[in-house]
């Protein structure tokens, strides 16, 4: 039977679709959508606003409006704890995790 490195296999594909990711991320904001670049955060590290590629600063709500609109890129809205919430989209890259981005 033949010995297979399970841990290479699995980071080659995980190089791949990191490679991918990176690829659909930059397509995303080619199609007009407005890219998040520093966040804003409470005494309590809760993300409080939002600042865009173009300077734009966005308080939650309106970029809660936006993400809803399909007006930002790298962010999905679901629901929970009985409101909405912001998140950045899980495509493999760490970069673009709104915790990862810097303040402003």
């Amino acid at each position: 039977m033949e010995q297979k490195d399970f841990n290479q296999i699995f980071n080659e594909y995980k190089n791949q679709a990191e490679g991918q990711a990176r690829a659909e991320a930059a397509q995303e904001t080619q199609n007009g959508k407005e890219k998040i670049v520093a966040v804003r955060k409470n005494d309590d590290g809760d993300i409080i606003a939002f600042k865009t590629e173009s300077g734009r600063e966005l308080d939650y709500l309106t970029a809660l409006d936006e993400a809803k609109a399909g007006l930002l890129a790298h962010v999905d809205v679901f629901h929970k704890y009985g409101r909405d919430i912001i998140r950045s989209e899980p495509d493999g890259v760490k970069e673009n995790n709104l915790d990862q981005l810097p303040g402003f």
